[in-house]
């Protein structure tokens, strides 16, 4: 039995459903994205200067995430997901409208990296079962660094 591999030599069957995985990963981080430019937008208080700043960090990396997520679909063979609907309908992470206390906003950001990050772990067995180092290592890296956000931003709260 022959078994039919993509471009990249990854079973096309496997890269199918790391695709899929992967658009519902892109889902979660289009609404976190979402979610973080409100906050750097409406966040008020004494808190204001330097979470506009952390919010802006955030999103930005949000926004380039969202793009390696979406060019890795296409490296499998797949098309990403790219309608604001499709993303509401998908992502357990949900809209946070108007939100200006900072205290909400920074649980709003753990509850997301919450949901995210468990997303890329079953992305990392999946991946790794799969022989897909590409996938593998990319959300081996995003694990590591939220990991590290996850502690700064519950510091912050104290």
């Amino acid at each position: 039995m022959t078994v039919r591999t993509n471009a990249i030599g990854l079973s096309a069957a496997k890269a199918v459903e790391i695709s899929a995985e992967l658009n519902e990963l892109l889902s979660n981080y289009a609404v976190f994205y979402q979610n973080v430019r409100g906050f750097h937008w409406n966040i008020r208080g004494d808190k204001f200067f330097e979470l506009h700043g952390k919010f802006e960090e955030l999103y930005t990396d949000l926004q380039t995430k969202i793009d390696e997520i979406a060019e890795r679909i296409l490296t499998l063979g797949g098309t990403p997901n790219h309608s604001f609907s499709i993303y509401l309908e998908t992502s357990a992470v949900k809209p946070a409208e108007n939100i200006k206390d900072f205290k909400r906003a920074i649980q709003r950001i753990l509850s997301a990296f919450t949901t995210i990050l468990l997303l890329q772990r079953e992305l990392l067995e999946l991946s790794a079962k799969d022989a897909d180092q590409g996938t593998n290592t990319l959300m081996s890296e995003y694990v590591r660094q939220q990991e590290k956000l996850v502690w700064m931003y519950s510091a912050y709260l104290g």
